[in-house]
């Protein structure tokens, strides 16, 4: 009979979650290892699937906890297996040998087991897909050496949990540090992109233009705000000649990539409007996504919020349109 109690519980249960997680992630990493070396596809679901049905069953006969074996893998894929029937090979030798022939292998070196190895994973070690990797993204390559020295010098186990710590450091940075770009205008059309990307991009006189590149949650709504604030005071701060006497007047948020926000991320909207308007600097919306644009129409319950004016579908159509406002707002005072 089961009973969920006594001193050793929590010890279990955090014991079993520790190994369950690492086990599963070493599972799915080796098999998607093989699979590209093999040009074959894993479904995780399925690796989940049966890495738990093995351990249920394994569980009731007191074995060790089952998982995908980076070294022995390789040992196998080497020895030229092409199958899971290999598997079932594998099993019925390992089982012969202990049973029967482990006085022969007592005296056995732990260097000769271990040549064994090393000659089996270095065939794995793929020189110009780390280079490649380098190239695309220093961070990815920083999470491949924590794998790769954590594996050699510790254990596959913490090699690969060392690894996914620092990836998932680098996915709270990215949630928590959202990208901003200062958009500029590509002459000759109504283009408008990332001024360091474009180099022959320029700014508009009076408008500071920029995109947000993720989607706005609390984790990063104050972020944003003062990202947006530290861009406008950037704007001031620069050479007059560079805006041609024409003071800001309008912050074009370019919002396509904004996939969803939350309450946070409609407070920072309404937030960074009122300061704006304490600026005398008027907040533009441009090319809301259908979820974005639900959830602001809704906190707009006294309509001062999203004007007609104020949300637009291009960049082009924002400045130009705003552009005319400033004109005949001109030709009027005089």
């Amino acid at each position: 009979m089961l009973q969920f109690h006594g001193g050793h519980l929590g010890l279990s249960m955090k014991t079993g979650l520790v190994t369950g997680i690492i086990s599963l992630t070493e599972g799915i990493a080796v098999g998607r290892i093989f699979a590209s070396l093999m040009n074959y596809k894993v479904d995780g679901n399925k690796e989940m699937m049966a890495i738990g049905l093995m351990n249920i069953v394994g569980s009731s006969t007191s074995c060790y906890v089952t998982t995908g074996a980076f070294s022995r893998s390789a040992v196998n894929h080497n020895a030229g297996a092409k199958t899971a029937a290999s598997n079932i090979v594998m099993s019925i030798t390992v089982m012969v040998t202990i049973l029967f022939l482990m006085p022969l292998f007592q005296y056995t070196p732990n260097v000769v087991l271990g040549a064994i190895i090393v000659s089996a994973v270095v065939g794995l070690i793929d020189i110009p897909a780390a280079y490649h990797v380098w190239k695309m993204d220093k961070f990815d390559f920083i999470v491949m050496l924590c794998a790769f020295f954590g594996v050699i010098f510790i254990s596959v186990q913490h090699g690969l949990a060392i690894a996914v710590a620092v990836s998932i450091f680098k996915i709270l940075m990215q949630i928590t540090r959202p990208k901003t770009v200062l958009l500029g205008k590509i002459p000759g059309t109504d283009i408008y992109r990332d001024l360091h990307h474009y180099k022959e991009s320029v700014k508009i006189p009076g408008f500071l233009i920029l995109s947000i590149e993720a989607p706005i949650n609390f984790a990063n709504s104050t972020y944003l705000n003062e990202r947006v604030l530290r861009w406008i005071e950037e704007y001031e701060a620069e050479d007059p000649k560079m805006h041609s006497n024409s003071s800001l007047r309008f912050v074009i948020l370019e919002m396509s990539t904004v996939s969803t926000i939350d309450t946070s991320g409609v407070s920072f909207f309404k937030e960074l409007k009122r300061t704006m308007e304490n600026k005398g600097v008027e907040l533009v919306l441009v090319n809301l996504v259908g979820e974005v644009m639900e959830k602001l129409q809704r906190s707009n319950e006294a309509g001062d919020f999203m004007k007609p004016g104020c949300l637009f579908l291009t960049v082009g159509e924002a400045v130009a349109t705003l552009s005319a406002t400033i004109k005949s707002q001109s030709s009027n005072d005089v």
